[in-house]
């Protein structure tokens, strides 16, 4: 990870504009993301390899067409970030993100505030 900044700045564009092809650039072939948004849609709550991350987001994308991210705080460890931000909602949530040394992501984590909080 070179700059914490310029990536959390790439991760949320492509959120906003809703460009599958540049949100999924950030991510490895052998990705692990969990969430348990998932489970919805996939029926689990963590989801293996490029090919079904960029299936299951696209779901996502195609039943929110409103979805927005303002990236709220970003913090930087090694080898990894978590970037917190409010979604089109207001609820707050937070990507944790591993990268390896080419700087792509092998593994992804999104929680979310619970609304009752």
């Amino acid at each position: 990870m070179k700059d914490a900044a310029a990536f959390a700045e790439s991760w949320k564009n492509g959120w906003n504009t809703h460009d599958i092809d540049l949100i999924m650039s950030h991510y490895r072939e052998d990705i692990v993301f969990r969430s348990k948004k998932a489970m919805a849609l996939t029926g689990h709550g963590e989801v293996h390899g490029h090919a079904a991350l960029q299936e299951y987001w696209k779901a996502a994308l195609a039943l929110q067409p409103d979805l927005h991210f303002e990236v709220q705080d970003v913090f930087e460890g090694h080898q990894m970030l978590v970037i917190s931000y409010l979604n089109h909602k207001g609820i707050l949530a937070a990507e944790t993100l591993y990268f390896d040394a080419d700087g792509k992501v092998f593994q992804a984590a999104a929680c979310h505030r619970s609304t009752g909080v």
